[in-house]
């Protein structure tokens, strides 16, 4: 049973047919001395405004776990989607993540109040899942709710196979979708899997819009002779450019990069120069202000007892294909590499603290195999083939070690599955557990 910790929780007010409620808890920053300093974690509460109160209120609770590392919970502004699936079957809570949203911050202006780097990244190292999911176990206590439904989509699939490790006892069922994270081994492989394809993915983007190889190329070559500023002030370099491949990971946002091309160029005193509408976009894709913890925290979510030490940029040396100088550079994925954090105003401050948790060696399992391979649990899982952030390969050497899951394999959505058919996605996998035998 949870040990109930101080919570605030506002009055209802209502949103385009949301019955909306804020809530605040507040958690041990370190579970295992949960006497000692505290933080706050956020999260809001969706219902059908529709739905008579009470009736609302006697509906099971789904928590969301979102993508990561380093995202809030969804701002909803109506029903849409996935969440209109589920608000038929649920009160629904968005969770900021600890460190995000509302939650207490963690980023370039709170994380000095800490001290040092050694002691900011001492903090940080209690941002991981684990620390989430002891999170969702104090704030579902505080919530008087059994066992409840959670749907963790990318990032949140991985807190779901720590969430069904160590707490399985909270669990009523879980969906999840683009999330299931390798449970062994060095990141190195994670990073080899998604070069490849990212590669292929690449290649399937150009062989759609040919006139794109050469147009990437020259924005590229442009970008190396010419001073090009983003919006915040600090030059565009060709690999930050290179980031804006983060439109090949959904379907039709794949169209989208196609689109933001062609308003790459305008002609302007002296040659040619890169466009404002295009410098403004690029500055929205790669900028990490608004989610600091995305870069400074993202390799640590592969980090078991050993230290990550850069492998994205370790394995990129087997991809020179990516690399800025490239005779024809690729678009990259969601990889994070050291000089993040001498480009991103936002990343700048944190560099030194991040280096320290790239060469930490004592981070805890995040996963219990053992218990994994006892699971029971009724867990849906939906693998997207060619989804070039969370490996089918991978994902589906995870799904084989969790006893009872069960995989539902489509190649017609991309990372971005539930933005495309949340509906549908959502309806399929709920269905899958409730019908599931018992394992």
């Amino acid at each position: 049973m949870s040990v109930p910790v101080p919570h605030i929780a506002s009055a209802p007010y209502t949103v385009r047919g949301m019955r909306v409620t804020d809530h605040r808890f507040t958690v041990p920053l370190d579970h295992a001395v949960p006497e000692g300093e505290s933080i706050t974690v956020f999260a809001r509460e969706y219902s059908d405004a529709e739905m008579p109160q009470t009736e609302a209120g006697q509906l099971p609770w789904l928590l969301y776990l979102q993508g990561g590392p380093g995202g809030k919970g969804s701002r909803l502004l109506q029903f849409g989607g996935w969440t209109k699936a589920a608000a038929k079957h649920f009160r629904i809570l968005m969770l900021d993540q600890r460190g995000t949203g509302l939650s207490t911050p963690a980023d370039r202006r709170t994380l000095p109040l800490r001290g040092d780097a050694a002691a900011q990244a001492d903090y940080l190292a209690r941002f991981r899942a684990d620390s989430i999911v002891a999170d969702a176990e104090l704030i579902r206590g505080a919530l008087g709710s059994g066992p409840w439904t959670t749907y963790g989509q990318s990032y949140g699939g991985f807190c779901t196979l720590t969430y069904l490790s160590f707490a399985p006892h909270g669990l009523r069922e879980s969906l999840i979708t683009g999330g299931l994270a390798p449970l062994t081994g060095p990141a190195d492989r994670v990073y080899r899997a998604t070069f490849r394809r990212v590669a292929a993915r690449n290649a399937e983007y150009f062989a759609k819009y040919p006139q794109d190889r050469a147009l990437t190329t020259r924005i590229a070559r442009h970008l190396s002779d010419t001073a090009e500023f983003l919006p915040s002030g600090e030059r565009l370099s060709v690999q930050r450019f290179q980031m804006i491949g983060s439109f090949l990971g959904g379907n039709t946002r794949m169209d989208g990069l196609h689109y933001l091309l062609q308003e790459a160029f305008v002609p302007a005193p002296g040659g040619e120069r890169l466009s404002d509408t295009f410098l403004e976009a690029v500055h929205g894709l790669v900028g990490r202000a608004a989610n600091p913890l995305y870069a400074v925290m993202h390799e640590s979510i592969y980090g078991q007892g050993a230290a990550t030490n850069w492998a994205a940029a370790r394995v990129l040396e087997e991809f020179p294909e990516f690399k800025p100088d490239a005779a024809e550079p690729l678009y990259t994925g969601e990889m994070v590499y050291p000089w993040y954090f001498d480009e991103d105003p936002a990343l700048v401050p944190l560099k030194e603290t991040a280096e320290l948790l790239a060469a930490r060696e004592d981070w805890p399992a995040l996963y219990d195999s053992g218990q994994l391979a006892r699971n029971s649990v009724p867990v849906a899982a939906a693998v997207y083939t060619d989804d070039i952030y969370v490996d089918r390969g991978l994902s589906l050497e995870t799904a084989a070690a969790v006893r009872g899951l069960r995989v539902w394999e489509s190649a017609d959505f991309h990372h971005d599955g539930i933005a495309d058919d949340g509906e549908g996605i959502f309806n399929r996998l709920l269905g899958m557990v409730r019908d599931a035998p018992q394992p």
